[in-house]
């Protein structure tokens, strides 16, 4: 009978047993597929600064698409020929076009004085887009206002 002895380590064996990663144990097999789970973890938090930073994009853009819908809705209410009404059909019209009908539903004109010059007031209300373009239906209000030329 042939007994089969070790004396020291076989070919491809580190000499001081450390295990080479093989699943039969030590500290390199305990940190198998730590790749993987550090990749879908760094994933999910770069995508979810991702769509934060879009998210903040939308919303500055609404802003500013209804801060200058409200401008050209006053300029237009404040001249000579044309009516609160008028200002406030524009506007409704303007900000339809640029983003939704949802967003123009809330619409107020009025004549103001401002440091003493008459003015001509347009106030938007509409949603805050805090998902896509969904959000509360009163978050965001903007204003704009024009020198009135009627009646002068």
């Amino acid at each position: 009978m042939i007994a089969w002895a070790r004396r020291g380590p076989a070919a491809g064996e580190p000499a001081d047993g450390v295990s080479d990663g093989r699943p039969d144990g030590g500290a390199a097999g305990r940190e198998r597929g730590a790749a993987v789970v550090d990749f879908v973890l760094v994933g999910a938090l770069t995508s979810l600064l991702f769509a934060a930073v879009l998210q903040l994009a939308i919303i500055q853009h609404v802003r500013n698409t209804l801060v200058d819908c409200a401008a050209e809705g006053a300029r237009y209410a404040a001249l000579a020929d044309r009516s609160a009404e008028d200002g406030a059909e524009r506007t409704r019209a303007l900000v339809t076009a640029g983003l939704s009908g949802a967003y123009a539903q809330d619409v107020t004109v009025r004549h103001t004085e401002v440091n003493g010059l008459e003015v001509v007031e347009v106030r938007i209300t509409a949603p805050m887009p805090v998902a896509g373009l969904l959000g509360p239906a009163r978050g965001l209000t903007v204003v704009g206002h024009a020198l009135d030329e009627g009646d002068a």
